[in-house]
């Protein structure tokens, strides 16, 4: 299995996918998450794994969610959610974390901004260094995620500081995550590989049935939001087409303030 955007290990009974786009703090292309699902398949399958890690190359970003610069070219013609702006299949990787049988925790060392802070969320845990900062900028871009991304945070937050979290696009430092159950852990910067390596070691001791019947039931409780993903990415789709959302891009990549209220109905 050869990639160019993602790298894949496995050691120890665990899985390490690292996005591998460091040169633009870890932000997703179509061929990215195709090769993020790719590893997720092959790790979920794997009944010697106990573990996996989703983490980001490089000290500055876990991920910044998909890549603006990607948008125009022939390979972004679908939606984010699969048939959209960018052509992410972000539906379909939100999906794999959730069903992998074995824990998923992102290693967060920097940015988790955008569908970086989703993709943090949806991992069963997170352990983030003193450096990490979390935060979304749907609303500022013209962008949203409809599904996990929001009615999930909102489980793991509470429905006030999830609509703080999404209306207002700020960032949050590891300790303000921590404190907001965002994250399960900190640590100083330099013991991050270490820490996530103890969890996922002690995971390994533990009995992978009950583990899978366990992450099974959790996510029984909130699987409606699935369905509502998927009808929320078909609105994105074509909320994606409209100059209001389009504005949002030609903003960021003007580094410009957007000027949303001129196209608003």
């Amino acid at each position: 299995m050869e990639f160019t955007d993602v790298l894949y290990q496995k050691k120890n009974r665990t899985a390490y996918i690292t996005i591998n786009r460091p040169q633009v703090y870890n932000a997703v292309r179509p061929q990215t998450v195709e090769e993020l699902i790719l590893a997720f398949r092959d790790a979920s399958c794997d009944k010697g794994v106990s573990a996996i890690v989703l983490a980001g190359a490089g000290d500055k970003a876990f991920c910044t969610g998909g890549d603006q610069s990607a948008h125009g070219s022939s390979g972004a013609t679908g939606s984010y959610g699969g048939r959209g702006r960018l052509g992410l299949p972000m539906d379909e990787l939100q999906s794999l974390i959730r069903d992998a049988a074995v824990p998923v925790i992102a290693k967060v060392q920097g940015f988790a901004i955008g569908g970086g802070n989703v993709l943090a969320v949806l991992c069963d845990m997170t352990i983030a260094s003193e450096k990490a900062q979390f935060g979304q900028v749907g609303p500022k871009v013209g962008s949203v995620d409809p599904g996990f991304g929001t009615a999930y945070l909102a489980r793991c937050v509470g429905e006030k500081k999830a609509r703080e979290i999404w209306y207002m696009c700020r960032r949050y430092s590891a300790k303000e995550a921590l404190e907001m159950g965002l994250v399960n852990k900190v640590v100083p910067h330099e013991e991050l590989d270490a820490e996530v390596d103890r969890w996922c070691a002690e995971l390994a001791e533990k009995s992978p049935t009950a583990i899978a019947i366990a992450k099974r039931s959790f996510n029984a409780d909130s699987e409606n939001i699935r369905g509502i993903g998927a009808l929320g990415f078909e609105a994105v789709r074509l909320y994606y087409g409209t100059d209001e959302s389009r504005e949002g891009v030609a903003a960021f990549n003007e580094k410009r303030k957007p000027d949303f209220h001129k196209y608003a109905k």
